[in-house]
Order: C-alpha cells, then structure tokens, then sequence
C-alpha cells in the first residue's frame, strides 16, 4: 500500500483513470454524504450506478438514485461497491460487509482506487510507506503563519483498534447497569451518521436522536441523551493517550510565536478538548475549532472559520485524514502535512498477524494498547533500516510479555473463584509477579482472598522431600552438566573432597554411591522445612499450587512436606506422559494437545526470566526454619531490567482490567503467542535485556537470552 501524503482528488477528472475499467459493470457506491454526490457527478454517464448503500438506510432516493440493500445490489447484478467514505470508515466498512462481498464475487473499492478485500502480507519491517519526514514537517512548520492540528490519532489516539469499540465499551457499561437496548450500537453509530450528512452534531443530539428511535418498551430511555453522551465521554476520555512527539512538536510551536489551533471534527465541546489538551500536557494554543460548536465538519466549512479568523498568507493544517485533513484543507489553499495514525502503520505491517486472531472486544482493546505503544509515534517509519523497534525492558513486558501472563492471571482467578479454594500457593520464585497480580485483580474486585508467597525450588525441594533409592534415581535420571561433585554440592549441600574422586563424570548410578549420607542430610533438611511451614496460615482443604513450566517436581516432593493435598496450576506441564505415575493433580493454562504447537513451549526461557523474583533461589532452611538462599549471580543492572520489564506487564494488567468490562474478558491464547513470538520478529534495542542470562543452577546451565531469541 503506497500511502501519498498530497493526495487531492478532482473527482470530475481523475474518477474515470481510477474505474474506466468497470465501465461495463454494475455499480453500488456505499454512503449518503456529500462526497457520493460529488463522485455521481465524477463517474458521469458512462457507469451505470444501480443504487446507493449504507448501513443505517436501505429505501428511499437520494441524489437521483435509489437506496438498495445488499440484498438487491446481489439481486441487480452489482460486481463492484465503491466506498466513499473516510480511510477509517472504510475499514469499519469493510469489516461489517467485506467476507460477504467475497463470497458474493463482489469487488470492494475506495473512492480513490485501493482494494478493501485486500489481505495485506505480515511485515516487520516499513517498507510501502511513502511519507514526509519529521524535519520535512519541521520546515512546513517554520514557512507557515498559521499551524492547525487535528486532535484524534493525531495529537491523541485512543487504546483501542478501532474508534467503533466506543460504543461497544458503552453498552457494556449500559448492561452492566442493567440497561438493554436491542442492536444499541448500530443504532447509535446510524444515529451519528445521520445527523453527520449536512451538519456537525453534539454527542447529546446523536444520544436524542437514539433515543427517538427506539420504542417505548426499552429500558434504554432510563437515561437522558445527556447522560447517556456524558458516560460515552467518561468511557473514551478513559481511553485516550497522547502521541507524544506530536505533541512536543505541537508546544515547540506554540512557544515559537507561531499561531496554533486545534481544528477537530468531533461531537465534543470545546470544553472537552480543552481536558483532553490538559492529559496531552498542552496548556497553551491559540484557539480550538470543535466542528460541534460551529456545526460544520471540515468538508462542510469549518476550513474556511479558521480563515475567517485569521486573515493570514500562509497557512499549515497537520492531520492523519486524507479526505478531511488533507484532500479538504489543500481546498482551501492550506499546505498540508498527512500525520500516519498509529492504525496506518500497523496496516502497512499486515497488522503484524494480530488483527486476524481478534475474535472480540477484549482482543480489540489489547492490540490497541499495543499500538498505543510501539507505534505512538508517526515518524516510526521513518528508521534508517526501516526496523520496527522495541526500545527497552519495560517496552518488552508490555508489548510482547503482559498478553499472555494476563490471560494466565484471569484463567488462575476463575478457577480459584469456582473452587473456591482457601489456600493460595504461589511457588517462589516464578510467582512472585503472578502474586501481585492475583492480589490486584482480587483487591479491585473486593474480594477478601489469602494467598501466599511459598519460598521452594526444586532443590529445596528436594533435599527435604528425598525418601529412598527411587527419589534418588529420579533425580539421577535429570542430567546434570556437570562433574559428580558439583551435582551432590548443587542438588543435596553435600562435599566430596576433589582429591577423593577427582576426574568422576556423572553417570547412571553414581549418586547411588551416596545413598546413605543424601538420606540422612533430607531427614535433617525435611525438619528444617517443616520449621518454616509450621509458621504458615494454612487452612482446611486442599492447596492451589501455581507453578510456571515444569514437570511437577516441585510440586511432588513439597506435598510430602504437608498434609494438605496439592492442586497444580501451571502455564504448561512438561513430560505430562513421563508424569502419569507420580499421580499429582495439576491442571495447565495449556492443554497436553496444544503443547508441541504453542509459542509457549518454545519461548518460556524468556518469560520465566521475566518472571522471576528480585531474591536469589532458595536451597533449603536452616535450624530455626529460615530459608538458606544461593548466592546472588544477577547485577545490579540484571536486576533493574527485569524489574523494568515487571512494571511494564503490571502497568498493561491495570491498564487492561481497567478498560475492559469484566463480562468482555476472554483469554485468546492464539493472540497471546503471537505478540510473544514478536520478540524474535521485532529489533530489541535493550542491550542489557539481551545480556541476561537464565541461570539454572539444578542442572548447571547457563542460557543467554540473546541466544534464544
């Protein structure tokens, strides 16, 4: 897709170079406005035009044509819909009727040429992007007298894929109050359309003219439109963040001297962009131009207020719509500068795989906030190797970590919640962030729960759990790199002298050799153990025992430490088959069938490095019951970028829980592994992110993650 940032159509001249082509097809062109009549009269005589679409209207006449449904543009034969609508339009268009246009044989175009069925092939680089630098805008910028800025995906985005989930978000606030109104977001984005065709409305008349629609059984006139706008408002301010270096760009501008508007089309007040400038750290501007206020949009005559306003030479309007920011201002003798929106860029990518595992709401607002992100800013594209970047730690737990540790988190609390469970293990030292998370999602949702931080590892473990030759030889069995010496020091705290046996390599049965003394230091090291449990609130009833990725060795050797029967929660079970004559309880995020094929099973080095706790790995506990810990081998720099990756997925966690509904929370597992799988896809730029390494000292590996990604 070769996106022109100067774009202006003449319609009378340049329709027919677009679609002289299908001059002996029949045609439909989608949407009422003005613009459809300016292309009836660039398509002239020579197309034979059945019929005008919309989604809200499906009879009548308009413009001299019929308006038909899709139903009877099948029926007459139509093999090419022309949308003439906004870029934005167009996709929300194209998602409600593009799967029937293709089964119907039926070609989905613009107003300017481009394929809406068009799949575009996943990229994680920019490489179709035609646009004006940053330096470009800067000079644009210094010429200019008077700068205007679009507001929406311009200077602000919000965190969600498209401007549609707004309503969507409304009517679950609405339900959740217990208020239902049939098909309530259809009819509130036909209402806005309506009211948009020869005017600019407020949110209040859209909400009226809703209102009048609907028939008087509807708990939905519970509400004034007044109310009903001012919730809207509540939800998508809650939504919005600034883009940040269009937005210093902006204050760089004003502070020059410069004379800076705003110019928006929207159905907010003057008063609402003036709180939204205040969340974008924008004090100061010269004016803001809401088309509510003037009620004119900027194809209807806002342009042309500013002018008015000002009576300058040289004006700049910057602004992410080509047909209003661009196409409209150039009309009015403005220069102009195409911003990308953040949804630009990820649809030159292919929507970089995400969009195509979206199934609802929840998946929505997720890519959304991911794009809120990584492409924040416009110039993204503009990168010398045209790399998409993730630029540090925190980026990383965000970006491509949160999804999938999220999910993980709702699915642990819906089990908790139905089991209702008592006790809440959270095994050191990969629940450590788990923990914080569960206690959030519990604390927000007033629910009184008791959880607990259990200091083990599988050597800890170990040592107090060992009972005969079979533990032995089940440990035995998990290779050691390493020389039998070091095995017996790492696994069970016991010394051989080098001297004694100075060259033995591990082999089948040489721990066996040690039977006696591993015996006997466990009985010690069980009691140790059984200090440290002794201090613990535990309740009745069975134990919830989070465990990342492992096979259940953990788990297995610390039920021996209680009476409680332990229930295993995990992301993954490792060796399931390996597993079945243990007998343990545990119940993974990942089924036994989705194990080969996940990006889980491939990735889980780098999440549990992410994961992990700021303290070193417990080995067992001394007399009094207190934990004895490993060395620390992590700097101090190790330590701050894990910790940065931490804030990063419990920043997403809140965000997330705090714009999604809770009845709209599903986990998408096929979604989660593919923001994952972008860390082997997507340039990290964090070099002491990629100097970490995962230390596994049970079976003496060291991993770098560089090396893993």
């Amino acid at each position: 897709m070769l996106i022109s940032v100067e774009m202006s159509i003449d319609m009378s001249a340049d329709m027919d170079k677009i679609f002289g082509q299908y001059k002996d097809r029949k045609i439909a062109l989608y949407g009422l406005g003005t613009e459809t009549e300016r292309a009836l009269h660039g398509l002239g005589e020579c197309y034979e035009i059945v019929g005008l679409m919309d989604s809200f209207r499906t009879d009548g006449e308009i413009f001299g044509k019929p308006v038909i449904s899709f139903d009877h543009a099948v029926d007459a034969g139509v093999t090419l819909i022309i949308v003439v609508a906004r870029p934005g339009s167009c996709r929300a268009i194209a998602k409600a009727i593009g799967e029937r246009c293709r089964r119907e044989g039926i070609i989905l175009m613009d107003v300017r040429g481009k394929n809406l069925l068009e799949t575009r092939k996943v990229s994680y680089q920019f490489s179709n992007i035609d646009g004006m630098t940053k330096a470009e805008l800067e000079k644009k910028i210094r010429y200019a007298d008077v700068i205007s800025f679009d507001l929406f995906d311009t200077l602000v985005m919000r965190m969600t894929l498209y401007s549609d989930d707004v309503a969507e978000l409304v009517d679950c606030r609405l339900r959740e109050k217990g208020i239902f109104i049939k098909n309530f977001c259809k009819i509130r984005l036909e209402s806005e359309k309506e009211l948009s065709i020869n005017t600019a409305p407020t949110l209040t008349e859209i909400y009226q003219n809703m209102l009048d629609r609907l028939d008087n059984s509807s708990n939905g006139k519970a509400l004034t439109a007044g109310q009903l706008a001012e919730l809207e408002w509540g939800i998508d301010f809650e939504l919005l963040v600034p883009r940040k270096e269009v937005c210093d760009i902006f204050r760089e501008t004003y502070a020059s001297g410069k004379k800076v508007y705003i110019v928006s089309d929207t159905y907010y007040s003057r008063n609402q962009l003036v709180q939204i400038l205040e969340k974008c750290g924008i004090g100061e501007y010269t004016d803001i131009l809401s088309s509510s206020d003037y009620q004119l949009g900027k194809t209807q005559g806002l342009y042309q207020c500013l002018k008015r306003q000002t009576n300058s030479k040289r004006y700049l309007h910057i602004g992410d719509d080509i047909v209003a920011d661009i196409e409209k201002a150039c009309d009015c003798g403005f220069d102009t500068y195409r911003v990308f929106s953040a949804l630009d860029l990820l649809e030159d990518v292919g929507n970089l795989g995400l969009v195509e595992c979206a199934k609802g709401l929840s998946d929505r607002l997720r890519i959304g906030m991911f794009v809120s992100v990584i492409f924040n800013s416009p110039f993204h594209f503009e990168n010398a190797d045209t790399n998409i970047y993730i630029h540090n730690a925190y980026e990383i737990g965000y970006l491509i970590c949160a999804p999938m540790i999220s999910d993980f988190v709702l699915w642990f609390r819906r089990h908790m919640i139905e089991r209702k469970f008592q006790n809440i293990w959270f095994s050191a030292r990969d629940g450590y962030l788990i923990k914080k998370l569960y206690e959030y999602l519990a604390q927000i949702s007033d629910d009184k729960c008791e959880t607990l931080y259990f200091l083990t590892s599988r050597t800890a473990a170990i040592r107090a759990g060992v009972r005969d030759e079979n533990d032995i030889q089940y440990v035995d069995e998990m290779k050691f790199s390493g020389r039998l010496e070091e095995n017996l020091r790492e696994r069970f705290g016991i010394s051989i002298s080098d001297c004694e046996h100075p060259n033995v390599l591990l082999n089948e049965n040489s721990l066996m050799k040690y039977r006696d003394v591993i015996l006997e230091k466990a009985i010690q090291a069980y009691g140790n153990y059984q200090r440290y449990i002794s201090r613990l609130r535990i309740g009745d009833g069975d134990i919830a025992f989070f465990d990342f990725v492992a096979k259940g060795t953990v788990q297995m050797y610390v039920q021996r430490l209680t009476c409680n029967r332990l229930k295993g929660f995990y992301f993954l079970q490792l060796e399931k088959e390996h597993m079945k004559e243990k007998a343990l309880d545990i119940q993974s995020f990942y089924g036994e069938e989705e194990t080969d094929c996940c990006a889980i099973f491939d990735n889980y080095y780098i999440l549990e490095t992410v994961l992990t706790a700021p303290h070193p790995s417990v080995k067992e506990f001394d007399e009094t019951g207190k934990p004895v810990f490993a060395d620390e081998t992590r700097s101090k720099r190790d330590l701050l970028c894990f910790e940065k990756a931490q804030e990063g997925i419990f920043d997403y966690f809140k965000t997330y829980i705090r714009l999604c509904p809770e009845v709209e929370r599903a986990e998408n597992k096929k979604l989660d592994e593919v923001f994952l799988e972008l860390i082997h896809k997507i340039k990290i730029m964090d070099s002491d992110f990629l100097d970490l390494v995962v230390e596994d000292s049970f079976f003496n590996r060291m991993t770098r993650i560089a090396d893993v990604i």
